[in-house]
């Protein structure tokens, strides 16, 4: 092999180095997904075929995801070992660097709809969950377009557009993260029992500790993807370490909010039933955690989903398997 200048050396440590690094965090949390998958399926083996079906396909992507990784860097430590030219060039004939960017955002975006579904259960208002799928759309569009132009070597459009895709979702990320737990909140001053309002708690507390993780690191990706437009372009090259496990964050983020149950059941935060509550039978809704149902005493009923995401069929497991009513008796 022969010898390589400083100069080329001290690219391929700003190059293939957060590659390696990004690709590796990438395939060490694929090993963490694996084993939420592998709880779900054992600890919630009555849920909704629906929901079922939708970890499934979650899962299909994330290994998708983890062999175009591990193909990327096979093709660029293996295949092409110490040629420097094609590494540092923007291989526009080679899918797996073309299609990560899109990839990463179609993992984003299919998690991203959970937690829209889950919304649209807490609120039950199309004005709130509508504008929030539309951004989330335009960064669809918006990577879409940043992959074409890597695809024709467009390096100045691709900064933009990417950074448009990371910024739009990352607003719309924080939205829905807010309005979830407004939407939570409001649920909570409806009633006075304590076992309800603990889930609740539960349930705000949980969105914002999902969010965190994916919400750090999309920021930190977007800064640093604007980088490549700056005096040193090379510092652009970090946002790979960031970027690479952004999707396998999101998909635990979704399986973190799914196997949470399991917790909240074995906490007996909402079995059992105390003065002025009691547990009804389940209702049939398919994908729901929990409907609270507030009784007043003028004996009318006024229903407040929750979040309608989850399903489980064992009334005697509590609230937190899934679709159980929860009367609670309210002062007028």
């Amino acid at each position: 092999m022969p010898e390589i200048s400083a100069k080329e050396e001290y690219l391929v440590k700003w190059f293939l180095g957060p590659w390696l690094v990004g690709s590796s965090l990438e395939l060490v949390l694929m090993g963490v997904l694996s084993c939420q998958f592998v709880n779900y399926y054992n600890w919630f083996p009555d849920d909704s075929r629906g929901l079922r079906i939708a970890v499934a396909v979650l899962c299909l992507l994330s290994i998708l995801k983890a062999v175009e990784t591990f193909a990327s860097l096979w093709i660029l430590l293996i295949n092409h070992f110490g040629d420097i030219e094609y590494d540092l060039s923007l291989s526009t004939g080679g899918w797996w660097d073309t299609a990560n960017p899109l990839m990463v955002a179609c993992i984003d975006f299919y998690v991203q709809c959970f937690y829209l579904y889950r919304l649209w259960g807490v609120s039950k208002r199309w004005w709130v969950v509508t504008p929030i799928f539309a951004l989330l759309l335009f960064a669809m569009v918006a990577i879409g377009l940043a992959t074409y132009f890597i695809a024709t070597a467009q390096k100045n459009d691709v900064a933009s557009w990417f950074g448009a895709h990371l910024g739009t979702a990352f607003t719309g990320d924080a939205i829905l993260t807010l309005t979830t737990a407004y939407f939570l909140l409001s649920t909570k001053k409806y009633t006075i029992s304590s076992q309800t309002a603990g889930l609740i708690s539960s349930l705000v507390h949980l969105t914002f500790q999902t969010a965190a993780p994916t919400s750090i690191v999309a920021m930190i990706n977007l800064i640093f993807s604007q980088m490549y437009k700056s005096y040193n372009p090379l510092l652009g090259y970090i946002e790979l370490v960031f970027n690479q496990p952004l999707p396998k964050l999101y998909a635990i983020s979704m399986m973190w909010t799914l196997n949470a149950r399991h917790a909240i059941r074995a906490r007996g935060e909402l079995s059992g039933s105390r003065r002025g509550s009691l547990i009804s039978p389940r209702t049939v809704d398919d994908m729901e955690l929990g409907r609270i149902d507030v009784l007043k005493h003028t004996q009318t009923t006024q229903h407040v989903d929750i979040t309608k995401m989850f399903h489980h069929s064992h009334a005697s497991e509590g609230l937190s398997s899934g679709d159980h009513n929860i009367h609670g008796e309210v002062v007028q």
